[in-house]
């Protein structure tokens, strides 16, 4: 049979199959409707985990503004300084925020003077207040935990844009990067600016009828298999980094597990003038939101996506039963039908994992509130060689870091918080599929269907920029003058 013929076979099936499921798999790159029209305040991945070079630490990492092609300028993709970015910190189980950073922008635009001011800047930037800098932004961080409001920071320089090697060299870039880590009042530190987009995955195969490239032969429609390709290799995006002390954030020593989730907001009303000049009014409204990755994507259904984004993390229990009769499941059994069929329903695993976290690792009380929040114990961390380590658990610290965090017998990965070089993608359609792997099946009974546990989209890495050994951690971002756009 042709593979015309196949998909014509196949075609009817397929639609009701696939009829609900969207967004496939992106993080959180725009998998909304609404806000896929409003980049500037799309969370795109969050990471939360025990700084490996100061395990007294926790580093969070919320990405904003999706798929950034590097020379998109003049404009590039600033912070929206109209926007209000928010991490959240939980540390009792009640969903609501016990502690809260507020990340605000400010635009500081200059006239060019002696090139044109069209351009995003004028000659060579060679510092953050360089006068060639046309387009400077600042931020502040406030820090709000209880009645106590502090501002842990302020006028601190956004790091402008990676342009080209006229107007920021590599070797100036690199430099420039370092100029914008800032030390916070709590012994903490912050940076904004763009990075490299660390999320890796395989875009266009997945998003073509849900096919992973080294499997491709076992789909419903086959194709010749194939390695996996980085959809989002040469985009950046916009990082926010915090670095906080653990004690800040968590409830106590005996109570180590956090709950974490970033966010987005704009004033409700917004006016555009015949001018060009827009005003906002009204209280603030939350337009986006993430916790852990891929949940709005294929959890979610299309038509609650945008209901989601808006909704606070406390009354994600309305949700739960798309975690426990999840669509990808259905799907998944039906694209791959060599793989051992998942179950559909009760799937109460997902909802443990996802939304009240695993006893005795972290989950943050006994009778959590189900929210979708990156759950970290910061009692459980790498030690100098990024081994995690946790003797009450009985992790030697020859435990070796793994791209499959948790599912590998890596406590310190996914779903324990969220590292740069976790293979959530992964990680989730296994979880999914029930292919949980055997330390998981041994330690939780977790189910460990096979092949189910040897899926996955062929990327393993974000292999295009480096990861840093030191905070920030992302990677630099990819020069406008060197970036290749896709070709076909």
């Amino acid at each position: 049979m042709s593979t015309r013929s196949r998909v014509v076979a196949v075609g009817g099936a397929l639609v009701m199959a696939i009829s609900s499921v969207s967004g496939v798999f992106a993080s959180s790159h725009r998998e909304a409707p609404l806000i896929a029209g409003d980049p500037s305040a799309d969370n795109t991945d969050l990471y939360a985990f025990v700084s490996p070079d100061d395990t007294s630490k926790l580093t969070i990492v919320a990405n904003y503004i999706p798929l950034q092609q590097p020379a998109g300028g003049p404009n590039f993709s600033p912070f929206d300084s109209s926007v209000r970015y928010k991490i959240h910190i939980d540390n009792n189980g009640d969903a609501i925020d016990d502690v809260t950073y507020t990340i605000r922008f400010t635009d500081k635009p200059v006239s060019g003077t002696t090139v044109s001011s069209f351009l995003y800047n004028n000659g060579p930037i060679t510092t953050l207040n360089d006068a060639n800098l046309l387009a400077p932004q600042t931020f502040s961080v406030l820090r709000t935990k209880g009645d106590d409001a502090t501002w842990l920071g302020s006028g601190m320089r956004t790091v402008p844009a990676n342009i080209g090697p006229r107007s920021t060299p590599d070797e100036v870039y690199s430099i420039l990067s370092g100029m914008g880590v800032y030390s916070l009042k709590n012994g903490g530190k912050a940076f904004a600016g763009p990075r490299d987009d660390p999320f890796f995955v395989d875009l266009g195969s997945i998003f073509d009828l849900g096919g992973l490239r080294p499997f491709n032969s076992l789909h419903v429609i086959p194709l010749a298999n194939a390695p996996g390709v980085d959809g989002v290799a040469g985009y950046n995006t916009s990082s926010i980094v915090l670095q906080v002390p653990i004690s800040e954030v968590r409830r106590s020593a005996s109570r180590p597990v956090v709950g974490v989730w970033a966010s987005a907001e704009r004033r409700q009303n917004k006016v555009i003038s015949t001018n060009g000049k827009v005003a906002w009014s009204g209280p603030w409204v939350q337009v986006s939101r993430l916790g852990n990755p891929l949940i709005n994507e294929v959890v979610i259904p299309r038509h609650l996506k945008d209901y989601w984004n808006a909704q606070p993390p406390r009354k994600d229990s309305q949700f739960q039963r798309y975690y426990e009769k999840p669509e990808l499941a259905g799907l998944v059994n039906f694209l791959y039908p060599a793989l051992d069929n998942a179950n559909t329903t009760g799937r109460a695993d997902l909802s443990l994992i996802l939304l009240k976290g695993v006893p005795g690792v972290n989950a943050l009380s006994s009778a959590p509130v189900a929210a979708d929040m990156l759950r970290v114990n910061t009692s459980i961390v790498p030690n100098a060689n990024s081994a995690c380590y946790h003797p009450a658990l009985g992790l030697p610290a020859s435990t070796a870091p793994s791209r499959l965090g948790v599912l590998a017998g890596d406590l310190c990965g996914f779903p324990n918080g969220r590292r740069l070089a976790d293979d959530v993608t992964d990680i989730e359609i296994r979880a999914i599929a029930e292919g949980y792997g055997s330390f998981l099946n041994g330690a939780f009974g977790l189910p460990n269907r096979t092949p189910n546990n040897l899926v996955g989209d062929g990327v393993d890495t974000n292999a295009d920029m480096p990861f840093l050994g030191t905070f920030p951690y992302v990677g630099l971002p990819h020069s406008g003058y060197d970036s290749v756009p896709p070709l076909p």
